[in-house]
Parts: structure tokens; C-alpha cells; sequence
């Protein structure tokens, strides 16, 4: 028996796998696995596809099994198996073409340029963590001899005659000293569980179980052999075969909910890209769907063994409530199935994933208004739960904001408290000379539906969308504008676009067509003056109004400028906000600014000046900068 060596850069990489690619060794163990399902899958193929294969009894298996005492692990199945010349290609040569360019290229920083090495198939080596020496028995399917390969994996392996009852393949690992906990049931028991479950063959687990007498004394032990994994893959049936109790149950077992989903989304792509995904949304937002270390709800395989759930690169982050599963049969992993290569199929299955959970979003919008009452209350949980994330993607996802514009909901003056809207109907409400979607935002719901900035608008009767949620001030500048096909007078589609304006800017009451009066402009002149004058550089301007029917003032925004909720969240968020400073827009035909016109006191004048700004900021659910000198500046007026 001849020891062969191993090809220089061989070694190295050996090296380099054991001590630095896996920062997790008991993936060893899946990898082990996933072999022997390969070795099955092929036999499994072959025993139908090939005369030569078709009479084996093929009942295919894998069996692992451990000794504490003798420090040793196996792994074997009754798969394919391998010839003495397949044992020395695979396993004594690897990636036999560019190997040494591509250590180079690793040779700075191993850890950090791991995942290159996504093109060679070397996950059998990671069993060197564990092992200080590794045997391989194999009988190459319809064959009669047996070949033992064996290696310390430092500089060569050997390769010998040997016996094997059928065909396939077996494993033993000679534990090293920190593989020594792997020799234990529990431990095999819990990663194959996790890593290994769904593999589509049975994987029995042999071991001794101790067994007591009535007083608590050891008598014995018997070996036991029991399946340890599931072997189901929901994902991979057809959707035909699957019930709605079957889906719902896989979901409580997924997720850990004691409830079930609200909506699923399964799909099967097969051709160029060939994957499995199954999708749930839950029925309540899990607890940290707002932390920035949320984690994430969607878990890859390849082949059906898994390979991550930590991977927050998998969906878009407004996604992040989506729980899970994508199993892909040809994306390409690194050696050690940790970190994803960022390719065309993942992001390919990526797109269509969000694109059949959009759709599915999309159904479920338009069942609560042509469906029931059940239809009806599902969608209202969802916008409840989930449509703050939605209008996330419309900030986010530039490729799917079209698709998100017709999915998110928004409050509006035209419905009651409570209710909700989309871009869509409210566009189908609009009056036929009306330009824009008109939109506040900006505090609270009862704050804003009460805003003097919507005076006029109230009375034209003009419907605004009430936007009480905080990302709403982010998101919506950002959108500028809802788009759509919709039939053109011809009956073929054509695109139309609203654009979207905001009631708390400068310039919104020239929007609404509100003529200018030169008589009352030159009437409030003075007034005006009076009060620029007493507020200085509080703010950036004093003018008259057209939108204000019933309250003196009110604040709005430059359009360059940031809105003073905004400046606010940022702030929050411990960002620096530029240095914005309100429009103060007066009502020029309210008793105040009529008695205003004839006041001289400065220090009245002054105090009349600062409680309109400070009201109007109240009024916008804002905080005052000096809330104790608005109230003695108010007692001072009140006192005459």
C-alpha cells in the first residue's frame, strides 16, 4: 500500500479550510450528510434511467452511528459509492484546475476572500476540524471490490483493497480532541435536526440507551437505531397535494406560532432557475420587527439541507415580516455554505420572490372588495400590521415601488376616523378639475384631521390624505408622484402620473386655485409688517394667507426646506437637522389680526405676534421652543 501525496497547493488548502474558512465546525456533520444524499440521489437516478443499475434492490438510507469510548464517528449510506480511481480524484485531488492562482489570491487575508472559493466542492474536508484521521470505505454501485481511502489531511492519504457487504459509502472520523463532544446522541440528534431535516432520505441515528433497575442501578445498555429526521419537505409537493390544514400546521412548527398565518405564497420554478419557495405572513407583526437587529424570517437550503436563517440579505428589508422558506437546487455556495455569493440566481429568486408575495399582497387587497366580510377583515389586519413596512418599500425597493404605490393605505379627510385608502381610490374620487393628490403629515391623526392648513381645502370639498405616521415625512417627498396605466380616451392603456403636494408647504393655496386679492393684501400690509418686524428671525416669513378660513394662523414649510416634523425626527434619530425656519401665514380677515391693524404698543404687538407662531405650532402638534413664555405672554393678553 503506496502512501500519494497531495498536490502542494493541496496541502495549503487543507490548511486553510481547517483553520480558517469554517467559523462553525459542527457544519461537518451537514456536509457529511449532504454528501450521502448526493451518492443516494444518484443511485436513486440510475436505478431508473440505467439497464445496468435497474435490478439493486435500492432501499436507500443513512446510518450514523458513534463510539465515546473509541472517539469515533460514522457516517454511511448505501448510495452510488466509488471505484479506487473516483476515491483518488475526489478526495485526493482538489479543484484541479486554478487551485494555485487561487490560493494567491487568498493569501492576504484568508477569512476575508472566503467566499471565492464558492467553485471548488471541498465541504468534505471540513471534517479535519474534527477528526485527526479519516477513513472512507467504498463499493462503487453493480461492482464487486471495495476501497479504503485514508488521510490525517497534512500531507498524503492512501488507498487499499477492502470489504463492504453493498454498495455505497462510509465515513469514520477519528475525533480530535475538540471533535471529542460530537461522540454524543443529543448533539448528533440537534444538528441533524437543524441542518439535516428535510433531506429527502431516511438518516438513522444508532446509539446505547443505558437502562435502570427499579433501584436507580445501571443493568445495561441496549442499542437502539431511530430515524432522527423528518424527511418532509412541505415546499417541495405540489400545491395540488397540500391542504390549507397542512400549510397552517407546517407554519406553527416553522415559526414557533401558536396561531396560523394570515396569507401564504407558494411557488415551484423550474428550467434555467430551479428553486422552491414557500412564504407566510403572519397575523401579528413579530416583536422586533422595528429593531435594527431584527431577525430575519426566511431560511435557505440547497437541496433541502439548510444553510442559513441569518441572512438578512435574503429579502428586502420591508420583507423582514415574511416567514419562510427558499431551497434552491443550483445556487452557489462557498466552501463552507456560510456566506452566499452575490450572483445573478440569488438575486434572480430574490426579484421573483418579491414579485409573488406583491402578487399575493395584491389578491388579497382586491378579495376585501369584491369578497366577504372574512376577505374584508383579513386585509384590514394586514394594513394594521404590516403597512408601515409596505411604505418602507416604497422608499427602498425603486423596482417594485409601482406595484407598493397601489398596496399602501393611508388615512383620508373624505372617510371617517379609523379608515383607510389607497392612491387608486382616491384618484377615482378626485373632482375632474383637480391636479394633485393633496397630503398632510405630520402628529397625530385628531391633529392633523383638525389642522388649519386644511380649511380650505375644506371648503372645496377637496379630499387630503392624512398621513399620521412618522415615516410618511420620509417617504412621501421621495415617491413625488403616484403612476398608473389606466384606459386613455381611445380605449387603449396610456400612463397618467398625479403628483403628490403636500397641504404644509408654501405655495399650496396658489394650488388650489385661490385667486389673489390686491385689496386685501394692501390691507394687511401693515400688520403684516408689525408682526415681521416683532418676530425677527423666529421665522423666514410673514404673509397673508388664502387658506385659512376660521383660524388666525398657521405654519408652512419653504419648499427647499425641510418640514419642522421632519427636523424633528431627525433630531430623534440624532442626526443634524438643517436650520429651517417656518413660513407664518396669517388670516388678514380674523378679529385678532383686525384688532392687530390698530395696536401700537410694541411690547402687545410683540406678545400678539409670538402667541400666533406658538398656536400655530400647537395646532401642527408641535412642540413650543419656550412653552413658559407663551403662557405668560397669553395671560398678559388675556389680562387687557
Amino acid at each position: 500500500m503506496a502512501q500519494r501525496q497531495f498536490q502542494t497547493e493541496v496541502s495549503r488548502l487543507l490548511h486553510l479550510i481547517i483553520h480558517s474558512l469554517y467559523s462553525n465546525s459542527e457544519i461537518f456533520l451537514r456536509e457529511l450528510v449532504s454528501n450521502a444524499s448526493d451518492a443516494l440521489d444518484k443511485l436513486k437516478y440510475l436505478t431508473v434511467a440505467d439497464e445496468q443499475y435497474k435490478a439493486l434492490a435500492f432501499d436507500p438510507r443513512i446510518d450514523v452511528s458513534f463510539d465515546k469510548e473509541a472517539r469515533t464517528l460514522v457516517v454511511a449510506d448505501n448510495g452510488i459509492g466509488m471505484d479506487e480511481a473516483e476515491l483518488a480524484d475526489s478526495l485526493g485531488t482538489i479543484a484541479r484546475s486554478g487551485t494555485k492562482a487561487f490560493l494567491e489570491r487568498l493569501s492576504e487575508d484568508a477569512k476575508k476572500d472566503s467566499s471565492l472559493i464558492g467553485q471548488f466542492g471541498v465541504g468534505f474536508y471540513s471534517a479535519f476540524m474534527v477528526a485527526e484521521r479519516i477513513e472512507v470505505v467504498s463499493r462503487r454501485a453493480a461492482r464487486e471490490e471495495a476501497w479504503k481511502w485514508s488521510s490525517d489531511g497534512k500531507e498524503g492519504f492512501e488507498i487499499e483493497p477492502a470489504r463492504r457487504a453493498e454498495q455505497g459509502t462510509t465515513v469514520t472520523l477519528y475525533l480530535n480532541e475538540e471533535g471529542a463532544s460530537f461522540a454524543n446522541r443529543w448533539t448528533i440528534e440537534d444538528v441533524i435536526k437543524r441542518y439535516s431535516n428535510h433531506v429527502a432520505f431516511p438518516i438513522y441515528l444508532t446509539f446505547e440507551e443505558k437502562e435502570w433497575d427499579d433501584k436507580g442501578d445501571e443493568k445495561g445498555s441496549t442499542t437502539k437505531t431511530e430515524r432522527v429526521n423528518s424527511g418532509t419537505a412541505l415546499w417541495r409537493r405540489p400545491k395540488a397535494e397540500i391542504s390549507e390544514e397542512e400549510y397552517a400546521e407546517f407554519y406553527k412548527q416553522f415559526s414557533g406560532d401558536s396561531e396560523g398565518p394570515l396569507a401564504f405564497a407558494h411557488t415551484k420554478a423550474e428550467g434555467a432557475l430551479e428553486y422552491a419557495a414557500l412564504f407566510y405572513v403572519p397575523k401579528k407583526a413579530p416583536f422586533d420587527l422595528y429593531n435594527v437587529d431584527y431577525k430575519p424570517g426566511v431560511k435557505l437550503y440547497a437541496k433541502r439541507v439548510f444553510i442559513t436563517d441569518d441572512d438578512k440579505d435574503l429579502m428586502p428589508v420591508w420583507l423582514r415580516f415574511v416567514r419562510g422558506v427558499i431551497d434552491s437546487e443550483d445556487l452557489p455556495l462557498n466552501v463552507s455554505r456560510e456566506i452566499l455569493q452575490q450572483n445573478k440566481i440569488l438575486a434572480n429568486i430574490r426579484g421573483a420572490s418579491v414579485k409573488k408575495l406583491l402578487s399575493e399582497i395584491r389578491q388579497m387587497a382586491d378579495a376585501a372588495v369584491s369578497g366577504g366580510e372574512e376577505a374584508k377583515e383579513k386585509w384590514e389586519t394586514f394594513v394594521s400590521q404590516f403597512n408601515r413596512p409596505l411604505k418602507e418599500g416604497l422608499y427602498q425597493d425603486y423596482a417594485n415601488r409601482e406595484a407598493l404605490a397601489e398596496l399602501a393605505r393611508f388615512k383620508s379627510t373624505a372617510l371617517e376616523d379609523g379608515a383607510w385608502t389607497g392612491f387608486a381610490d382616491y384618484v377615482s374620487r378626485m373632482k375632474a378639475d383637480q391636479k394633485y393628490i393633496y397630503y398632510i403629515t405630520g402628529g397625530a391623526e385628531k391633529t392633523l384631521r383638525a389642522s388649519p392648513l386644511l380649511e380650505a381645502y375644506r371648503a372645496r370639498d377637496i379630499e387630503v390624505l392624512v398621513m399620521d405616521d412618522d415615516i410618511d415625512e420620509i417617504v412621501i417627498p421621495a415617491l413625488r408622484a403616484y403612476e398608473r396605466e389606466s384606459p386613455g380616451a381611445d380605449g387603449k392603456p396610456e400612463r397618467k402620473s398625479w403628483e403628490l403636494r403636500a397641504a404644509n408647504r408654501a405655495g399650496a393655496d396658489e394650488e388650489l386655485g385661490e385667486a389673489k386679492d390686491a385689496a386685501a393684501e394692501k390691507k394687511a400690509k401693515p400688520v403684516i409688517e408689525k408682526i415681521k418686524k416683532a418676530l425677527g428671525d423666529r421665522v423666514k416669513e410673514v404673509k397673508l394667507s388664502r387658506r385659512l378660513r376660521d383660524s388666525p394662523s398657521c405654519i408652512v414649510a419653504d419648499e427647499n426646506d425641510p418640514s419642522a416634523q421632519m427636523a424633528q425626527i431627525m433630531k430623534a434619530m440624532g442626526q443634524a437637522a438643517p436650520e429651517a425656519k417656518p413660513i407664518l401665514e396669517v388670516n388678514g380677515e380674523h378679529p385678532i389680526l383686525a384688532a392687530l391693524a390698530a395696536v401700537e404698543d410694541e411690547a402687545r404687538i410683540a406678545d400678539t405676534a409670538f402667541v400666533l407662531l406658538d398656536q400655530a405650532l400647537l395646532a401642527e402638534g408641535l412642540r413650543l421652543p419656550d412653552p413658559s413664555d407663551f403662557v405668560k405672554r397669553l395671560n398678559r393678553l388675556l389680562a387687557g
